[in-house]
């Protein structure tokens, strides 16, 4: 069966300028941002997807320069991790709310996060993607287990229930994404074993 064939780089631009557009609009981030929930598990990653595919329109000569900056990936996994990290903290989110610069310092970074996972993923390999996911799901997990167990509201815009159901869910969604990335590697290595059996079968046998 044939794969659907990658957008172009300006599709995929006027693509991640529509979903920014869309994310700005007020009625929709108040729709988003009404909810905790909503908030860090539905406008956070779709930021990250905006970011990622304005990477894509990246000019060559600023990917070049990246690149030397961000050796295997290492440079831009560690700033995304480190982002996303303070991009939990619960005074964030509030702050989020009511102080116009912090939100836009909110969306430049999760832009930031998703243009640095596009470019750093394929470079990092295997044992730096492992790595980055080994710090930040444990971190996904430590801050969903505080919103599930705090007996009172963390964040002062948001509602007891509405933070207990996004501690849930962000349990839920490290462990969702440990095993899609698990099974992932073992289907990369499988195939690696694969392609190194049969290259040894096709190798004239010494006489």
């Amino acid at each position: 069966m044939k794969m659907p064939a990658r957008p172009s780089r300006g599709v995929q631009a006027v693509m991640a300028a529509a979903l920014l557009c869309l994310l700005a609009w007020p009625a929709v981030r108040q729709a988003l941002e009404a909810s905790m929930t909503r908030h860090m598990l539905v406008q956070y990653p779709l930021l990250m997807l905006a970011g990622w595919l304005l990477a894509a329109a990246l000019p060559s000569r600023w990917l070049t320069r990246l690149d030397r900056w961000n050796a295997h990936g290492i440079s831009g996994l560690l700033a995304t991790a480190l982002m996303l990290a303070i991009l939990m903290i619960p005074r964030v989110l509030d702050l989020a709310l009511v102080d116009g610069r912090i939100e836009i310092f909110k969306y430049l970074a999760l832009l930031a996060c998703g243009a640095a996972i596009r470019l750093s993923w394929q470079a990092a390999g295997l044992l730096v993607q492992g790595f980055f996911l080994g710090n930040v799901l444990p971190m996904m997990v430590v801050a969903g287990n505080l919103y599930e167990t705090s007996p009172m509201r963390i964040c002062n815009a948001y509602l007891l229930d509405d933070q207990e159901r996004l501690g849930r869910m962000l349990v839920w969604v490290a462990a969702a994404i440990a095993v899609v990335w698990f099974a992932w590697l073992v289907r990369n290595l499988m195939q690696r074993d694969s392609s190194i059996s049969a290259d040894d079968a096709v190798k004239p046998v010494a006489r």
